[in-house]
């Protein structure tokens, strides 16, 4: 497993689409910044709050990309059956490569949150803010929380592309995975309110219901109001989000593995 995680890393680090998303990376970063010169008042919260939303697009770009680069590309290409020769179970190819996958994933995180934490800390000018955001511990457990949220991605990308034919297939349903996890928990709340009154919306209710059954709630892993404002998330709900994300990422990363393992490649 070591020696598939190892060179899950080498070839993440290789790759040359990685270096496009991370020039999106630093684009966003660069958003963020010139952001702050449009608010008068608050101007290190208003980058540091489009900061973190670029981080993580930038975060789950990553997972999908990696995960299509180190698993799904290899499936495409018949070279995965190279590594499948080794006297270990095939789900350790699996595995070694998920947690290569989270490994580039921190650093990744590191290096966007420095950059963006310069940028913060550089935005305003001289301009002392009513609310100063909060440095140091909040903003790197918010920095966390982007990862683990790009971890269920990722871990939902390696279950598609252990089953998948379709080589952009793990790409297309990540996206919305991760698209339809971060709202999920926004569009419950709406409909828990009762919609405005809107009886047509208020239908979806049930079928909402169903989906939060099967369907991660990521807006759980966003904790932005904490280094933003000083508003500490609950410590409740934010360990039952981290134990979710955990939880919901070790099934996928599992079903992946007995679905890899039964697979016959011809």
């Amino acid at each position: 497993m070591q020696s598939f995680l190892l060179s899950a890393w080498r070839a993440g680090m290789r790759s040359r689409s990685i270096q496009a998303v991370l020039v999106l990376g630093l684009l966003l970063v660069g958003v963020a910044y010139l952001s702050a010169a449009f608010s008068p008042r608050q101007p290190k919260t208003v980058a540091l709050d489009v900061g973190l939303s670029g981080i993580r697009v930038s975060l789950v770009l990553f997972a999908l990309f990696w995960v299509q680069e180190l698993v799904g590309r290899e499936i495409e290409r018949r070279t995965v059956l190279f590594a499948l020769t080794y006297p270990v179970p095939r789900g350790h190819y699996l595995v070694g490569r998920y947690l290569g996958v989270l490994g580039l994933l921190a650093l990744a995180s590191v290096l966007l949150g420095l950059l963006l934490w310069l940028v913060v800390l550089n935005s305003g000018g001289t301009y002392t803010q009513g609310f100063p955001v909060a440095p140091g511990g909040p903003y790197w457990l918010t920095i966390v929380g982007l990862w683990l949220d790009a971890a269920v991605v990722a871990g939902f990308a390696l279950w598609i592309a252990s089953l998948s034919t379709v080589p952009m297939l793990p790409l297309a349903l990540g996206l919305a995975f991760a698209a339809g996890g971060k709202s999920l928990g926004a569009v419950a709340e709406y409909l828990s309110k009762g919609a405005e009154g809107d009886a047509d919306i208020m239908r979806l209710a049930p079928i909402v219901d169903v989906i939060q059954w099967v369907l991660p709630d990521l807006s759980r892993l966003d904790w932005r109001a904490w280094p933003m404002y000083g508003v500490a998330p609950d410590a409740t709900a934010m360990a039952g989000g981290i134990v979710l994300a955990a939880s919901y990422a070790t099934l996928l990363v599992t079903l992946a593995a007995i679905t890899f393992t039964r697979r016959e490649f011809q």
